[in-house]
């Protein structure tokens, strides 16, 4: 990997799985101007150091293609939101930022641009905002939706939803336009595209996952990644970011 190229990860408290997937902080630098970030499903909290001492926040809509990172960005912490957040931690549907973004006042939830000088820090004051945050209730058949979403990495239709979680095929689809702008279907195929990241990565450029046959798997990791398979897993110069989170085996 670039030496230049730092990064951090870190997940938060079991309690706030439902809602965080995780935290991370990534620096990059002139070299790394052609880095890429590829759809995951998850809805992006960013914190951004533009030039020395102004902090730019903008929240990120569901991606659906991939996207080259802004060259202006000398480095950012970010929090990855399952989409269960959206409703109760942000209280606003986010339907109108597919493959989008918005800026967000510079002091969001408080936060500065000397909360950008510690990953540790950062991750503890952001934690307990979340927790702050958090409704006494909440719809227990969206809470198991996503935890069957999840677990199948999409795989599951959405007649075994309806019939597990006891929600209409319609009413599913119905929320998951409004709240997210997309179809449940379009959102699972993500999934099974970044559950086949990690076997990419290891050179196993066939279908693993519950493609139709090796020629739909290509075309439908390039709507995703831009490239094909054997591209990807190449990952020249270390540009799709995302796969800083697998690491060698």
């Amino acid at each position: 990997m670039n030496d230049a190229l730092q990064f951090q990860l870190s997940y938060p408290d079991q309690q706030l799985s439902d809602f965080v997937y995780c935290f991370s902080s990534l620096q990059i630098f002139s070299n790394q101007q052609h880095a890429v970030i590829i759809p995951n499903g998850k809805i992006d909290l960013i914190f951004s150091k533009i030039g020395d001492d102004h902090l730019q926040i903008a929240l990120l809509g569901l991606e659906t293609k991939p996207k080259y990172v802004n060259a202006e960005v000398n480095n950012f912490y970010s929090v990855n939101f399952h989409p269960l957040a959206i409703e109760y931690l942000f209280t606003s549907p986010i339907a109108d930022l597919i493959d989008t973004g918005k800026i967000l006042p510079s002091d969001f939830w408080n936060f500065s641009i000397h909360d950008l000088d510690n990953f540790e820090g950062f991750c503890k004051k952001m934690t307990e905002k979340i927790y702050s945050f958090l409704p006494e209730k909440i719809d227990e058949r969206k809470r198991k939706l996503f935890q069957l979403i999840f677990a199948s990495n999409g795989e599951i239709s959405i007649s075994e939803l309806a019939q597990t979680v006891f929600w209409s095929q319609r009413q599913i689809n119905r929320y998951f336009k409004l709240q997210f702008g997309l179809s449940l279907k379009s959102y699972c195929k993500i999934l099974r595209f970044q559950a086949s990241l990690p076997h990419i990565k290891k050179g196993e450029l066939y279908p693993k996952l519950n493609f139709t046959d090796q020629s739909h798997f290509i075309k439908e990791i390039k709507q995703f990644a831009g490239v094909s398979p054997k591209e990807l897993h190449k990952n020249k110069n270390d540009r799709f970011l995302q796969f800083l989170v697998y690491k060698e085996e």
